[in-house]
C-alpha cells in the first residue's frame, strides 16, 4: 500500500468523528505537555542551583563543624569528647602561608536567622552575616551603592551594615539613596554603608538578598551570641581552581592537628564547590526523573485511549475491513492502516504536547519571576524528543493488537457482521 493513499485514508478515517479524534489525542497533549513541563521545571532549577554556587567561584572551599574523638595529652584516645565549633584561631592558621601555601584568602563568619531588622517605620526578620573583610572577595560580592566597610571598622566593632536589596525594598520601599540610613538590628542601631547588587537565589542562611551584613566584632557584642571565640562557617579561597584538592588537604590536616583528632574521626567537614554542585546536580536530577515518570503516567493512560478507540474502531468497520480483504486487501495492508492511524493520534497529540509544555514553563517562568523566586524553566531537545519519542512510541504499542485483531478478521464473517 502506498504511502499517500495510507496517509489519505488515515486522514479520512480519523476526520470522520472528529469529537472521538479529538478526546483521543488530548490525553497524549497532556501527557506530553505534563512530561516536558516537569522537566524543563526540573532542569531549570538545577541550572538555577548550579548558577548560585559557581558565582561564588570555583576554588571555594567550606569548613563546617562537626563532632568527633579528641586526643589526650599522651597522644592515646583517654579523653573522648565532642568538639562542635571552629574558631577564629582555626582561621587564622587556615591562613598561614606557612602551613596552607594553596590558601589565598580566609573569612570566618557568625551567622544567625530570623533577626528583626526595622526601619522607616517598617519591620521585618533577616539574616545577619558577622564577617571580615575578605568575606567579600571571596564571595564575589558587588555593592550597586557604598562600599563595603573595611579592616578598621572591624577592629573597631563598627556599627556598619550592608544590606540586601530584598531587605531594602521591604524597609525603605526602594534600593538607591540608603547610604547613611539608619537600620535597627535586635534593637541596636546600624548606619548602612553599601547596598548589594541582587544576586537572586538563596544563600546558606536564606534569600541571598534578604541580609544584613556587618563586622565580625560587631556580631559578636550585639547581634549573634557564640561561646568564646566560636564561629559558625568559615570560607576558604584557594590560589585557583587547580589548587582546590590541594588546599583541601592542607585545610584538613591543620584542622586534625589543631583538634587533636585522628583521620576518619574529624569534628569538622570541608566541602568543595564541585561537591556541592554534584550533590545539587544529583537531587534535582532525581527530582526531574520522579516528576518526569508521575508525568508519564498521564502519557500511558492517553496510549490506553488510543487502544481503546482502535478495537472500537475495529469493531465499527468490521464491514469495511471484509470488503477489503474481500478484494484483495493483505493483512499486512489492514495492519499498516490501524497502526497508521494509531500512530499519527500520538504524533499528533506529541506535536501539540511540546506546545502546551513550553506555555506552561513559560507560565511558571513568569510567576516564579514575578515571585522573586530564581527559577527559568529550560525546554531542552532532549525532554522534546524523548516526550515526543515516547508517545509515538505508545502509538505504535498500543495499536498493535488492535491492528493485528483487525488484520486477523476472516472476510467472509466479517462481511456478515451486522
Amino acid at each position: 500500500m502506498k504511502l499517500q493513499r495510507v496517509l489519505k485514508e488515515t486522514f479520512t478515517s480519523l476526520s470522520g468523528n472528529k469529537l472521538r479524534t479529538g478526546l483521543t489525542v488530548l490525553g497524549i497533549v497532556i501527557g506530553v505537555g505534563a512530561v516536558i513541563a516537569m522537566m524543563s521545571i526540573g532542569q531549570g532549577a538545577q541550572n538555577s542551583i548550579a548558577a548560585q554556587i559557581n558565582s561564588i567561584g570555583t576554588n571555594v572551599l567550606y569548613v563546617s563543624a562537626g563532632a568527633g574523638v579528641r586526643f589526650g595529652g599522651g597522644g592515646g584516645f583517654n579523653e573522648v569528647r565532642n568538639i562542635k565549633e571552629l574558631t577564629l584561631a582555626d582561621a587564622v592558621a587556615m591562613a598561614n602561608p606557612l602551613q596552607a601555601p594553596s590558601v589565598q584568602a580566609v573569612a570566618p563568619i557568625l551567622q544567625g536567622g530570623n533577626i528583626s531588622a526595622s526601619a522607616n517605620g517598617q519591620v521585618t526578620t533577616t539574616s545577619v552575616y558577622g564577617v571580615t573583610t575578605s568575606y567579600f572577595s571571596i564571595r564575589n560580592q558587588q555593592v550597586t551603592e557604598g562600599t563595603f566597610f573595611n579592616d578598621q571598622q572591624v577592629n573597631t566593632h563598627a556599627r556598619a551594615a550592608v544590606i540586601g536589596v530584598d531587605l531594602a525594598t521591604t524597609l525603605f520601599g526602594r534600593t538607591t539613596d540608603l547610604t547613611g540610613q539608619k537600620i535597627l538590628i535586635n534593637s541596636q542601631t546600624f548606619t548602612i554603608v553599601g547596598v548589594l547588587k541582587a544576586s537572586g537565589g538563596t544563600g546558606f542562611g536564606g534569600s541571598a538578598d534578604n541580609q544584613v551584613i556587618i563586622p565580625i566584632t560587631t556580631a559578636r557584642d550585639r547581634v549573634v551570641s557564640r561561646p568564646g571565640t566560636a564561629v559558625d562557617m568559615i570560607y576558604v579561597q584557594a590560589t585557583n581552581a587547580t589548587a582546590v584538592p590541594e588546599a583541601s588537604t592542607q585545610i584538613s590536616n591543620i584542622m586534625r592537628l589543631r583538634h587533636h583528632v585522628a583521620v576518619g574521626k574529624e569534628d569538622f567537614g570541608v566541602t568543595s564547590q564541585q561537591s556541592l554542585l554534584s550533590t545539587a546536580s544529583s537531587i534535582t536530577g532525581i527530582l526531574t526523573a520522579v516528576l518526569g515518570g508521575i508525568a508519564a503516567i498521564s502519557l500511558l493512560v492517553g496510549g490506553i485511549g488510543i487502544m481503546n478507540i482502535m478495537l472500537v474502531s475495529v469493531v465499527e468497520r468490521t464491514r469495511e475491513i471484509g470488503l477489503r480483504k474481500a478484494l484483495g486487501a493483505r493483512n499486512r495492508d489492514i495492519m499498516t492502516q490501524f497502526l497508521a492511524e494509531s500512530s499519527f493520534l500520538s504524533l499528533v497529540g506529541g506535536l501539540i504536547g511540546i506546545l502546551l509544555g513550553w506555555l506552561i514553563s513559560l507560565i511558571i517562568g513568569q510567576i516564579a519571576s514575578a515571585s522573586g523566586t530564581s527559577l527559568s524553566p529550560a525546554v531542552s531537545l532532549n525532554s522534546i524528543l524523548l516526550a515526543t519519542g515516547f508517545s509515538i512510541a505508545i502509538g505504535l504499542f498500543f495499536g498493535i493488537y488492535p491492528a493485528r485483531r483487525a488484520a486477523r478478521l476472516e472476510p467472509v464473517e466479517a462481511l456478515r457482521y451486522e
